[in-house]
């Protein structure tokens, strides 16, 4: 009987090989009808008949051959389609639905046949136990490598999934960069991800500050894409352009709403926000655009923009998987983008504000010719707190100032702004440079006690120097600033071709500004004909790759070289100190000193009787008249008058009046007194005090600088135009 059943199942296999392919299509026809979503995966559907005809073939072999489950091999085609499943997201239970289904379905058309071909009731019911025995057999054992192959797909695709994932957290957000950073979310995604990856970004968030206001055609800019594709022939936008998507459309209804889409490209045709042109249209259905992702970039509860992810060459439809792991690439994207975008903003602002606070132009002043710059950091800290400052003072004099405010963005630049203020408004009363580097010490304290917990401590350095165009005297003293560079020519009588001397002077450097109760000490030095000085922030000398000694020997080497321009000078630093963006900001001031015409000064000591007045007004008019500038005469002698008789009557000895004649007149007159005098109204029985009152409205500016010795009350008046261009030094 067993010889029987086996050379009747071989029968049954030789006659239903001929029509194996009907045999496949009715198993086809069934599962379309029981498995109808299995369908719309157009890859599965296509690669079905060869599946389902391979399995038809093999089943018949085991029958024809009597095979055991050690010897049933899976059709290759069976292995591919269980592969496809897993990369479209199929779950493993629907595979083996269909397997189930199929083979049922094998069967019965099997022993519909068993029937047509015997009448001999005892041998088929045989050959039918047999026969499902045989098909439990080989769907168990197919099912097993079938299950296998999928795992290993989906395992290999969960495996692609955490490498993209990890590679999105490693190459994505590398820099403060806005367009960098979108330009790496879709060099990261394109890699076996998608086929196009755009990124847009709102207008209204590039350029403003404040949250953005969902509306319903919003104005977007593709700030990056990346195509598989060379020239990106699949995006109808090109990188840089402002574009909107129509109201109502998926693109604007996922910016509004915040909810990310999956969109599949249907038989009706490509959507109209993707192909705005019939061109375009057509170069995406002959690339074969199938799935698109549309996911907003939202980052702290803004939506910052939308991201497209594209699929045309890569078989596999975008799937919920694919959405959800885009979303969360997404995500973290987006909160890069936002943090790049904060940063550039805060940089835009700290720079303007900073910029705004440096000197625009030189001020006018003759006693020094300067060139300065400012670099801001390339770091990620951003703007810090340099400054510079030159300030004209009384007698001809010049403030030379350099300065850095410890820290980094809006608070470091409005901190430097607070303190060059209060450094003009100190210099604008003369003080000597470690009397002012004292007040301002006190500014920094008081600035310590009124900013919030969290914003830290205030901390500066400042380096202040003082140029006296007669006496060429430098005065400076430092508050934990690194010191100036002194470039003195060589001597005139000496070898022509021998080098400038660059040295750094030896001079005491106090504490910081901010520490409190610690003394600064101004020092002296002479400036010769000829001479350089060079004032400068660390971030010029600090770097990772040198240490500062090789910085200050080049700096040496550099200014040794220089030209006798500054402007040329700080060029030439800047090109050999920082070839590259620096680390930190770097305020850079170099100035020329010049010395005043000896001609130009007139001195008169005077003894302490007021008998001297006269005498007085008869020098300064001879020396007014020997100048060229009679026409002045009247004014100057009534302000000699006014000062030399208060410092008689309220100074003491010795007395010396002085005239500098520059860009303006300037009338000094020295007393040994620390007691200033001060504008008062005097009445109408009074017979004194107008004194100063007139001295103000005569001189264009005036005031009171003190020194050790005692003081100085000076005036200026503002020369006539024919004698300006003749006045400089």
């Amino acid at each position: 009987m067993e010889n029987d059943v086996d050379a009747f199942l071989r029968r049954l296999a030789q006659e239903l090989r001929p029509r194996a392919n009907e045999s496949a299509g009715v198993m086809l026809r069934r599962m379309r009808r029981d498995l109808p979503e299995l369908w719309g995966y157009e890859d599965l559907a296509a690669f079905a008949p060869a599946e389902t005809a391979g399995h038809v073939a093999a089943f018949l072999d085991v029958l024809e051959h009597g095979l055991g489950a050690t010897e049933i091999e899976t059709p290759p085609a069976a292995l591919e389609v269980a592969r496809r499943f897993a990369r479209s997201g199929v779950p493993v239970s629907k595979l083996l639905r269909a397997y189930r289904l199929g083979h049922m379905t094998l069967l019965q058309q099997i022993q519909a046949e068993a029937t047509r071909l015997s009448v001999d009731w005892e041998l088929i019911n045989a050959a039918g136990t047999r026969l499902v025995a045989m098909a439990f057999e080989y769907v168990d054992r197919v099912s097993e490598q079938v299950v296998a192959a999928y795992q290993e797909e989906r395992d290999r695709r969960l495996q692609r999934r955490l490498i993209l994932t990890n590679e999105a957290s490693r190459l994505i957000g590398t820099t403060l960069d806005i367009a960098r950073t979108a330009q790496e979310l879709t060099e990261v995604c394109t890699d076996e991800f998608a086929d196009l990856v755009a990124i847009d970004l709102l207008d209204s968030v590039l350029t403003d500050e404040g949250t953005y206001t969902p509306v319903m055609t919003p104005v977007l800019l593709r700030i990056a894409q990346r195509s598989v594709l060379d020239g990106c022939p699949d995006s109808a936008v090109a990188t840089g352009q402002t574009h909107s998507y129509p109201a109502r459309s998926e693109p604007a209804h996922a910016l509004t709403t915040g909810q990310s889409l999956l969109h599949l490209v249907t038989a009706s045709g490509v959507p109209a926000w993707m192909a705005p042109s019939s061109d375009h249209e057509d170069t995406l259905c002959a690339l074969g655009l199938h799935s698109i992702l549309l996911l907003p970039l939202q980052a702290r509860g803004n939506t910052l923009g939308l991201a497209q992810f594209v699929r045309h060459r890569t078989a596999a439809r975008f799937d919920d998987d694919d959405l959800l792991l885009a979303q969360e690439i997404a995500a973290r994207a987006a909160v890069y983008i936002d943090n790049a975008r904060r940063y550039t903003h805060e940089h835009v602002t700290a720079l303007t504000l900073q910029r705004s606070l440096l000197p625009q132009r030189p001020a006018a002043q003759s006693a020094v010719e300067a060139a300065s710059r400012y670099l801001p950091s390339g770091s990620h800290a951003g703007v810090g707190g340099d400054w510079y400052d030159v300030i004209p003072l009384s007698g001809a004099r010049v403030a030379l100032v350099v300065g850095d405010v410890v820290g980094r963005g809006l608070h470091a630049a409005a901190t430097m702004g607070r303190l060059r203020t209060a450094v003009r408004a100190f210099a604008d009363i003369d003080l000597m440079p470690d009397e002012l580097l004292t007040h301002l010490d006190d500014v920094v304290i008081r600035l310590q006690r009124e900013e919030a917990p969290d914003t830290g401590e205030t901390n500066a350095t400042c380096l202040y120097a003082i140029y006296d165009p007669v006496s060429r005297l430098c005065s400076l003293a430092s508050a934990g600033h690194v010191l100036p560079a002194v470039v003195t020519p060589p001597p005139a009588n000496g070898d022509a071709q021998a080098s400038k001397s660059v040295y750094f002077p030896d001079l005491p450097i106090g504490p910081p500004l901010g520490l409190g109760g610690l003394p600064f000490e101004t020092a002296q030095l002479e400036l010769p004909e000829g001479s350089l000085l060079a004032m400068f922030t660390d971030g010029l000398i600090e770097s990772r790759t040198r240490d500062v000694d090789t910085a200050l020997a080049l700096l040496r080497d550099v200014l040794a070289q220089a030209p006798d321009s500054p402007d040329e000078v700080c060029d030439r630093l800047l090109a050999a100190l920082l070839p590259s963006r620096p680390a930190d900001d770097v305020a850079l001031l170099v100035a020329r000193p010049r010395a005043l015409d000896p001609g130009h000064v007139a001195t008169l000591d005077l003894p302490s009787d007021p008998a001297t007045v006269s005498g007085a007004r008869t020098f300064a008019s001879c020396t007014l008249t020997a100048w060229g500038l009679e026409e002045l005469s009247f004014s100057t002698e009534l302000i000699i008058s006014e000062l030399v008789t208060n410092a008689i009557r309220h100074g003491k000895s010795p007395v010396q009046m002085r005239l500098i004649l520059q860009d303006t007149l300037t009338c000094e007159v020295f007393d040994s007194s620390s007691t200033a005098p001060h504008l008062r109204r005097a009445r109408n029985s009074d017979e004194g005090g107008r004194g100063l009152l007139l001295v103000a409205q005569l001189a264009e500016r005036w005031g009171t600088r003190h020194s050790r010795e005692g003081k100085v009350i000076w005036a200026e008046q503002v020369l006539p135009t024919a004698r300006r261009a003749g006045s400089r030094l």
